[in-house]
């Protein structure tokens, strides 16, 4: 099974499947000399870690981080830093059901990958999906912890903003919110309708999409490259790898086709500090090179697959079968996907910091600014 890995000068390799002894990453590229912890990547993988409430799996991991190499500490270096060699990180299952995936061993589930998997490999692991799981995505946060130790001026932040039909009132937008509620929601008022739905679908056995939205500050102008190494390009593509993700959009996005060109075109003014855009419609991307303003996308996750209404399906032998599927499982995948998406746009931006410093020196030219 190939392409496990992403990235160009900070690159990752994520391995390990949902119900194996343990899975993990390969953070290659970052940069020597950084402070890093355990504890620095454990704030994050906290945020995403199952079971911390009735609407998402009840699957009990700790997801302790180890740090297996690539960082160094003596009388000399101030604390654990970061030699610039690759950096292995180590998160074990403990909490594995196997035998919730006995029933469906040979039978495809309508909606997952079991299917086109065994198309391709002819085996697959059954057990909570296998590679394709969203346990998967432990190893993404881990390495986005490392990521935005390379980016340090960046803060990136993220937050759900529809759950099903319900969406956001962006009239009441507040990120602090966001830390106050289980689903990372900017607006307190749509919580309660979130509950009910999610409540509601939950005992149906069923589940529900949502969208998250991704804002990152301080991304500075020129980052990422013309034509085939263009920024928000690389960042869909990572964003729509994460599991369950079916679209992903730049700034106004799909709204964009809407607009009179008026509308569209971000009007720009110098400021004390170089030029400002008086809105954002781009996504902080213009030509695929970062312009200053925030980078800005929102990615679509499609309802949960593993549902316990019956639905028609096939196996192995090709038989036509009804396939229920047990276990435990989010009803709404989208409320622990919030620190994912956060995790892929920081290690996009840190491989577009390094590859910008590579070719430039890092330096951005700036109107009124020439010598």
């Amino acid at each position: 099974m190939s392409h496990n890995s992403f990235g160009h000068l900070f690159r990752v390799t994520t391995w390990g499947e949902s119900h194996g002894p343990a899975l993990g990453c390969v953070v290659d590229g970052c940069p020597p000399g950084l402070k890093l912890t355990a504890e620095d990547i454990q704030v994050w993988l906290d945020k995403r870690r199952p079971g911390q409430g009735k609407f998402v799996t009840q699957r009990q991991e700790p997801d302790a981080v180890k740090i297996l190499s690539g960082v160094f500490e003596d009388d000399r270096t101030d604390g654990q830093v970061t030699t610039g060699t690759p950096i292995s990180m180590l998160i074990e299952n403990v909490d594995q059901r196997s035998r919730d995936y006995s029933e469906i061993a040979q039978a495809f589930r309508p909606g997952h990958a079991d299917y086109p998997y065994f198309a391709k490999y002819g085996v697959r692991d059954y057990r909570g999906s296998g590679r394709a799981s969203a346990r998967e995505t432990a190893a993404r946060v881990a390495a986005g912890a490392v990521a935005r130790k390379v980016i340090g001026g960046v803060a990136v932040r993220a937050a759900l903003v529809q759950i099903g039909p319900h969406t956001v009132d962006r009239a009441r937008w507040d990120w602090d919110q966001t830390l106050r509620n289980p689903f990372w929601c900017p607006d307190a008022e749509t919580v309660a309708v979130w509950e009910e739905h999610l409540e509601k679908t939950r005992k149906a056995g069923s589940s529900t999409g949502a969208v998250v939205e991704v804002e990152a500050i301080g991304v500075p102008p020129g980052w990422g490259a013309p034509i085939y190494g263009k920024i928000d390009a690389e960042l869909a593509a990572a964003l729509m790898s994460i599991n369950a993700a079916k679209g992903v959009e730049i700034g106004a996005g799909f709204a964009a086709a809407a607009f009179s060109g008026e509308e569209n075109a971000d009007e720009m003014r110098m400021g004390n500090d170089g030029p400002t855009f008086t809105s954002n419609k781009a996504g902080g991307v213009l030509g695929g090179i970062t312009t200053g303003s925030p980078v800005v996308a929102r990615v679509a996750f499609k309802p949960t697959s593993s549902i316990l209404t019956p639905r028609k399906s096939l196996n192995e032998a090709g038989e036509e079968i009804e396939v229920r599927t047990k276990g435990r499982h989010d009803p709404c995948v989208g409320i622990r996907a919030a620190p994912v998406v956060e995790a892929m746009t920081a290690c996009v931006l840190a491989d577009a910091f390094l590859r910008h410093r590579a070719q430039t020196g890092g330096e951005a030219f700036q109107p009124g600014h020439r010598d």
